[in-house]
């Protein structure tokens, strides 16, 4: 049974509406403005501090208390989700601060900046332009997820315009290297010490409230195999090509497998509740600087998630383990080893927060008060770095985030209007919440 969200005055969603109305076309202008400025992140680096100038510039009229910093000393932590591939000097997290009068609960609302590049699929209007057609802001990261951050930040916006000084702290936050499986800009925030009694992170999340991720683990399956002089002569061409789909086959068993998991409540009606994907396969390319030549290297890119009451780290044995076998069983694999390769460590955790639990009542409540009593507490999709604030620091986290489409694919955008609505849905949380 879904839980009823908890019952609190209506109050603080009018005064939501009230002070964020004057704000809505600065808002807009807010998203937009951070959708033009190009933020991707691609390891070992990124380049966000860009946007992260802009967000600084609009904030400046409000007179918050901005502060810019560098997560280059991610670099001399030794914390386990410190990425020891990934360069972090120069990069640069934005944070916030609205000091309450130190009589309520503290919130953190956090959201990255960074986006994954556009792609090689065409897209209909320019992935930079913040263009607005038919109610709907396009471009790269305008879903995921500079319609939600923009939001986050109307909060500090609205409060600080109307002179509210809430019980407790309010921190809006911008962080870096969140896509890619990072979490090198969260990390930061939390190690420097801006934290709170509840957290939200405003992923795309269709105006859903999600208090549960999966966990995700990404490695490379590669095969090296022939002599490329054997090519144009009369030896055997050895190739790994071929073989390479039995690898695929054993991926499709794991599939197979892994939707029969025991799938816990949050994830009960999800048809496929922890999938395995092939996110890429290669041998040789189509492209015209190659030449017609057999493939003497073939390469599996895999990603499995997990639920949140898994044991990743044991999964993660299990996998490797019974890819090994498969290829101790395999007479081209026995003569060509594989090598596994995982692209992230340690993997993504998943996390839960139970729907009973104060601060998913409290915005699941704003939110059926200021979007309607229909709206659902959900599960996500896919991992992110919630796991991080609230199993590693113990800060109650939830998702929730506007609506659109496109996230990581071609012409992604945002509903305009639902950038709007998630910003009362924070600050009536906030109110409630800090208040």
């Amino acid at each position: 049974m879904k839980p009823r969200p908890a019952a609190r005055p209506s109050g603080a969603a009018r005064d939501a509406r009230r002070l964020l109305r004057p704000l809505e076309a600065e808002i807009v202008r807010l998203a937009r403005a951070l959708v033009r400025v190009d933020s991707v992140a691609v390891p070992p680096g990124g380049h966000e501090t860009a946007a992260q100038l802009v967000l600084r510039g609009l904030l400046k009229p409000y007179r918050l208390d901005v502060e810019m910093y560098d997560t280059g000393f991610l670099e001399r932590s030794r914390h386990p989700y410190v990425r020891r591939d990934r360069r972090y000097a120069g990069r640069h997290n934005l944070i916030a601060r609205l000091p309450g009068q130190g009589r309520g609960r503290s919130l953190l609302l956090s959201g990255h900046v960074d986006t994954v590049p556009v792609g090689r699929d065409p897209w209909r209007i320019s992935p930079w332009s913040g263009a607005v057609r038919k109610g709907r802001l396009h471009g790269r990261g305008s879903w995921d997820m500079k319609g939600g951050l923009a939001a986050q930040f109307a909060v500090a916006m609205a409060l600080a315009r109307a002179g509210v000084r809430l019980g407790g702290d309010v921190l809006c936050e911008s962080v870096v290297d969140e896509e890619f499986a990072g979490c090198g800009g969260t990390l930061a925030g939390r190690l420097r010490g801006d934290n709170a009694d509840a957290c939200a992170i405003a992923e795309g999340t269709n105006h859903e409230v999600v208090r549960a991720t999966r966990g995700g683990h990404f490695f490379d399956v590669t095969c090296r195999a022939g002599d490329p002089m054997a090519y144009f002569s009369k030896k055997e061409v050895v190739s790994p090509a071929v073989p390479a789909g039995r690898l695929l086959g054993w991926v499709d068993g794991w599939a197979r497998r892994r939707q029969k998991v025991r799938r816990g409540g949050t994830y009960r009606d999800f048809p496929d509740p922890a999938p395995v994907q092939v996110l890429a396969v290669e041998a040789n390319r189509f492209d015209r600087d190659v030449p017609w030549s057999v493939p003497l290297v073939a390469r599996l890119r895999v990603y499995f998630q997990f639920l949140p009451h898994e044991d990743v780290g044991a999964r993660v044995r299990d996998i490797e383990a019974s890819l090994r076998a498969f290829c101790r069983k395999d007479p081209f694999f026995r003569r060509h080893p594989v090598k596994i390769e995982p692209l992230v460590h340690p993997p993504l955790l998943g996390h839960e927060l139970p729907a009973d639990h104060p601060w998913t009542r409290c915005l699941h409540g704003a939110a059926a008060r200021v979007l309607g009593a229909r709206t659902r507490l959900s599960a996500s999709e896919w991992p992110c770095d919630a796991f991080l604030v609230q199993r590693e620091f113990g800060i109650p986290t939830l998702l929730f985030g506007p609506r659109g489409a496109g996230s990581h694919n071609a012409n992604e955008y945002v509903y305009v209007d639902s950038i709007l609505r998630t910003a009362e849905v924070y600050l009536a949380a906030a109110l409630e919440w800090c208040g």
